[in-house]
């Protein structure tokens, strides 16, 4: 079993430049969209980790830039885990137009898991049992 969310937002004219095409840099906050909804899916959104004193900073994040968006158009987020290590985890991201014919982006994230002074942690194990439950990659 994949563990994948589907998001839809809708491009606003905040999100575009001055020709009207999504600024490159809305892709990024849109993966985190579909990465706190992923997650919220699961049952663990990111306010639950917060209450076991513990964050996912990103440490990587690279995006492919296929085709471009504009502005009022209705776009989908598909995100889901590519592994999850010991205090690693990695989420893919895939932004499609409203009927997911064309992919106009994709990329991933790479987060890791520290404490609120910002040391390295494991991944809780509420994570972990993911692994096994949806099929992940351990990434090892």
């Amino acid at each position: 079993m994949s563990v994948r969310n589907f998001t839809q937002v809708r491009v606003l004219f905040a999100d575009t430049d001055a020709m009207g095409v999504v600024y490159h840099t809305n892709y990024i906050k849109w993966f985190e969209l579909g990465r706190n909804e992923l997650m919220r899916q699961l049952g663990v959104p990111y306010t639950e980790l917060s209450k076991l004193g513990l964050d996912l900073p990103l440490i990587n994040v690279s995006c492919e830039y296929l085709k471009f968006a504009l502005y009022d158009q209705l776009l989908i987020v598909e995100t889901e885990f590519e592994y999850i290590r010991k205090a690693r985890i990695r989420f893919n991201s895939r932004i499609w137009d409203e009927h997911k014919e064309n992919l106009l982006a994709e990329g991933c994230t790479i987060h890791v898991c520290t404490n609120k002074d910002g040391k390295l942690r494991r991944i809780p194990h509420l994570l972990l049992e993911w692994i096994e439950k949806y099929n992940i990659s351990k990434g090892e």
